[in-house]
């Protein structure tokens, strides 16, 4: 029953991760359940505290933390549709550089709706893991704008 339950869940997953992305620019699909390359992941609050997670390489930031159960409140509200701002992260400049494309006009749009914006925010949705972020760190803002609220 576990199998299926499992096998449940992952099917889901993906559907959903084709959905959400295929409207916008990150298409991809999570692949085989086996021998997937895990990636550090550290989420750092504002007062400090740290949670360190791993994510599968080709998932979102938003995925990492809706696959892990992590408490990070209201984060990824809109499940990844590019509707909110709530999966607001502020990323190291070297890191921020590093990404292999910026934000798009409509993750421009929703940052311009979050709080603590700063030069290197992006929207965790956006963020696909690869091996070369291995060990990232993401600090989270005070506070989330959930922008379909306004």
């Amino acid at each position: 029953m576990a199998l299926v339950s499992n096998l449940l869940k992952y099917s889901l997953s993906v559907s959903t991760k084709i959905v959400r992305n295929s409207k916008f620019r990150n298409v991809h699909t999570t692949g085989s359940l086996f021998n997937q390359k895990l990636v550090k992941v550290t989420f750092i609050r504002a007062n400090g505290d740290k949670i360190e997670t791993k994510g599968k390489i080709g998932d979102s930031l938003l995925d990492v933390v809706v696959n892990n159960n992590l408490d990070i409140d209201g984060f990824g509200a809109c499940e990844g549709t590019l509707t909110c701002s709530t999966c607001h992260l502020i990323l190291d400049p070297d890191v921020y550089k590093s990404l292999p494309e910026g934000p798009c006009e409509e993750e421009n749009d929703m940052l311009d709706l979050a709080y603590e914006v700063s030069e290197t925010s992006r929207l965790g949705c956006q963020i696909i893991l690869s091996e070369k972020l291995d060990g990232l760190e993401v600090k989270l803002p005070s506070t989330i704008n959930d922008a379909r609220e306004n």
